[in-house]
């Protein structure tokens, strides 16, 4: 055999990863293999793999004689729509994907190469954790993953996706990562698996309850989204990579924007309903502001009182924060908090600009919002807020009350232009409980306590006295909201600020 047909032989050998009878039991999982997820993730003919023939260099229990090419992970660089990204792919069919010295190594490669060369990272899990007959060298690899992890940090977008179990050391990544997705019915994450919970503490429970699609998109927050299949899961991956920048200091990827920004809609001078109490589709303004409705969602099954997510104004990507008054009519409460103030801080490392449309009557009271922590998670929103130096935009539509008017990226900490609709009503609190605090007195005699109302109102409820005070740039008809967004976003293009220096900030964690 001549030397060029023994590299192709071992090329076809390193491709068939753990063999015929594992791939087709990956799929008959419902899942596809590593390198067809990376076929398609990334752009035809773009992927180029690196350290193909690795492999781990265990001898005990056996390993020995249990070796393939590749050692259970896929990895190199690629493109999506033209765009450079590294990737690596964790290979189930080989030793269940699990973690080795070597396997970790071409992880740590891939990881400082996307590093050094300034372009987004993904990763695709489908592991079952350490490799335990390797034992503290598989822990010693973990630990050079989540080093770079936190190196990479707000320097490049860091993606995970898990496309089938992720569980133990193998979960810290992907939780470091700025972006996770899931795969419903076929991933799951969790610390400890329901073996381990049943031993500890009783409790009878499936991964799927523990630690499924469902469970992480909808009760802990800790996916950005969950999607019906592989495909479905590797295309929004290359939806959203078209928001974000390749790095901290890459410019924003601008496309062509045939969405005319001056073309007013008069719908939108009656999205908000003359009953204070009713509530409306904050979505729909946010999709009319945006170019062509095209608006990507982040985590929209957690905190559906509040809404995240990257479109775009005149072709530049921008972040998008929303009260949503359809879900706790729009409460700020601890969960909505974390979501925001997350968002808010991977806007500001990637200089994303941020558009924040504000209808929120307050934090949400309670014993159970106390106990969990809400003073210190709301107070997340606000440092997110106040430390961001992209470009702020807020547009107040209708209740902006108390702290949680400040909050929502207020003139107060730092918002660049504040714009209200007429229907507005910025103030310390809703007219009827703040006329029954100020005339308590009058409490028994509901004739008199609703004068005292409709004179809170008339005195209160409406954007003119925060205008006169300098807090709102312009009182503005909801029509004209896209246009007056635009131009307000090109007024701040040069934005540039003077901050102390500092080693880093200590966010209220």
């Amino acid at each position: 055999m001549s030397v060029l047909d023994e590299l192709e032989a071992r090329r076809d050998q390193a491709r068939q990863g753990g063999g015929a009878r594992r791939i087709e039991s990956q799929h008959k999982k419902g899942k596809l293999t590593a390198r067809e997820r990376l076929s398609v993730l990334l752009d035809e003919g773009s992927f180029e793999e690196y350290d193909m023939f690795v492999q781990h260099r265990c001898v005990d229990f056996g390993m020995a004689d249990n070796k393939v090419s590749g050692d259970g992970v896929v990895t190199g660089w690629g493109t999506i729509n033209g765009r450079v990204v590294y990737v690596f792919a964790k290979d189930f069919t080989v030793l269940g994907g699990s973690t080795s010295e070597a396997h970790a190594e071409k992880i740590h490669k891939i990881q400082d190469m996307a590093l050094r060369n300034r372009a987004p990272i993904i990763g695709l899990f489908d592991a079952g954790g350490a490799r335990i007959q390797e034992g503290v060298a598989s822990l010693a690899g973990y630990g050079g993953v989540f080093d770079r992890n936190v190196r990479a940090s707000g320097v490049i977008p860091q993606i995970s996706v898990i496309m089938g179990p992720c569980a133990g050391g193998d979960v810290y990544s992907p939780a470091m990562t700025d972006f996770i997705f899931m795969v419903r019915d076929t991933s799951y994450m969790f610390v400890t698996g329901p073996d381990v919970v049943k031993t500890v503490t009783n409790e009878t429970v499936t991964a799927e309850e523990l630690g499924g699609a469902s469970v992480h998109a909808t009760k802990s927050s800790i996916a950005d989204g969950a999607f019906d299949n592989d495909m479905d899961a590797l295309f929004e991956v290359r939806r959203l990579i078209n928001f974000l920048p390749a790095s901290n200091t890459a410019e924003l990827p601008e496309v062509p924007c045939y969405d005319d920004v001056h073309q007013q809609d008069d719908s939108l001078d009656t999205l908000v309903p003359a009953n204070p109490n009713q509530p409306y589709d904050m979505k729909e303004l946010v999709l009319k502001t945006l170019d062509d409705g095209d608006f990507y969602e982040l985590q929209a099954s957690f905190a559906g009182n509040i809404i995240t997510g990257f479109g775009r104004i005149e072709g530049s990507p921008v972040g998008v924060i929303a009260n949503q008054p359809m879900v706790l009519a729009g409460v700020l409460d601890s969960d909505a908090s974390r979501k925001a103030a997350r968002f808010v801080r991977f806007c500001d490392c990637f200089s994303i600009p941020i558009v924040t449309f504000v209808d929120v009557p307050g934090f949400l009271p309670g014993t159970a919002q106390e106990y969990g922590g809400l003073i210190k998670h709301g107070a997340k929103l606000l440092y997110a807020f106040a430390e961001a130096t992209v470009p702020k935009i807020t547009v107040i539509t209708r209740k902006a009350y108390g702290g949680a008017y400040v909050v929502m990226s207020s003139k107060h900490i730092g918002g660049d232009l504040t714009y209200a609709w007429p229907s507005a009503e910025i103030a310390v609190m809703g007219s009827k409980g703040a006329a029954e605090i100020l005339y308590r007195q009058d409490l028994d005699q509901p004739e008199k306590i609703a004068t005292r109302i409709a004179d809170y109102e008339e005195r209160f409820a409406n954007p003119f006295v925060a205008a006169e005070r300098g807090f709102i740039d312009d009182v503005i008809l909801p029509h004209s909201t896209r246009r007056r967004v635009a131009r307000g976003l090109k007024l701040l293009a040069s934005k540039q600020l003077d901050i102390p220096w500092k080693k880093h900030d200590n966010i209220p964690l």
